[in-house]
């Protein structure tokens, strides 16, 4: 399975980006696909994730409200639409697959296959 994230960017503070991740996989409706972020200097960061049903799961209270992840399975592509962005937004932000790990969400253990990461760069 592979992974290509696109979308990211440069935005001024209180703009707007969609990233998406389109997935090679032939079973993609049934995998769970997640979104992290990784800072310079700290700790990837779990952001959502959206089940092969299309529950979701988002991160840090400080992206409920502001970011929104969304699949379309027609397309293998998985999004994240990220509004009201802030100057600590900015990070390399990755997608992630889970083929059924019983693994908790929010750990990228629990992720297979991973993108290459586009950055978001968020200025103030």
């Amino acid at each position: 399975v592979q992974l290509v994230e696109s979308g990211g960017g440069l935005v001024q503070a209180g703009g707007s980006l969609r990233l998406s991740c389109e997935s090679s996989g032939r079973t993609f409706s049934s995998y769970s696909m997640g979104w992290f972020r990784q800072a310079p200097g700290k700790e990837r960061e779990f952001v959502a994730c959206i089940s092969w049903s299309g529950g979701t799961t988002y991160g840090p209270n400080s992206v409920k409200g502001r970011f929104t992840v969304s699949r379309d399975n027609a397309k293998k592509t998985v999004y994240l639409q990220m509004n009201s962005l802030k100057p600590e937004d900015t990070a390399v932000y990755y997608c992630a697959a889970d083929l059924g790990s019983p693994g908790r969400v929010q750990d990228p253990r629990t992720y297979t296959f991973w993108g290459q990461g586009t950055q978001v760069t968020v200025s103030s």
